[in-house]
């Protein structure tokens, strides 16, 4: 089974966050109703548009959602 993108992302949580995509894995991991499961674009963009109220930008989703797909080829 694929990695979903949740579990990528937490690749990037960090104590003392440096960049956004820091922040994103951070404040998601603390997000318990986050789509853990789901490689869904759609799915995790939806959910982020009308929760992810700590993402100032869905750009930051965008460039994380980027990398995992670097990450799964």
């Amino acid at each position: 089974m694929a990695e979903s993108f949740y579990h990528f992302l937490m690749r990037y949580r960090h104590p003392k966050p440096n960049d956004e995509i820091h922040v994103f894995a951070n404040e998601a991991y603390h997000d318990h109703s986050f789509p853990k499961t789901s490689s869904d674009y759609h799915q995790i963009s939806s959910y982020l548009e009308l929760n992810g109220t700590y993402l100032n930008n869905m750009r930051i989703f965008d460039e994380a959602w980027e990398l995992y797909l670097i990450h799964k080829s």
